[in-house]
């Protein structure tokens, strides 16, 4: 199964060089990283993301981030993937970059298999 992460191309690109990810600015107020399920990701996107340019999808394979990802309820009350700890972004087993549609939303569709 994969977990997915939304996240600013050039803090991507900061974080790959780095080679760690510490969180967006959402994931360090909250203490874990922020990620969301196929099923999930859209919505995410669509919620937090908006009219935001040169956004990146990280894709990661759950299994391997091991223990330190925990399903955990939002306030919502669905079961959203959480990290906790630092992610190694060379952990990513694809990322792409993210279209947005004529009113800014990012569209996930052809990205999450």
């Amino acid at each position: 199964m994969r977990v997915y992460k939304i996240i600013d191309g050039a803090a991507w690109q900061a974080a790959s060089a780095a080679g760690r990810f510490d969180g967006a600015a959402m994931d360090l107020a909250d203490g874990f990283i922020h990620f969301s399920s196929a099923v999930q990701a859209q919505e995410t996107a669509r919620r937090h993301f908006a009219g935001q340019d040169g956004l990146v999808l990280a894709a990661f394979d759950a299994a391997a981030l091991g223990d330190a990802l925990r399903w955990e309820i939002s306030s919502g009350g669905d079961l959203f993937p959480h990290l906790y700890g630092p992610l190694n972004p060379a952990m990513a087993v694809e990322v792409r970059a993210i279209p947005r549609d004529a009113a800014g939303i990012p569209q996930l569709g052809d990205l999450i298999p």
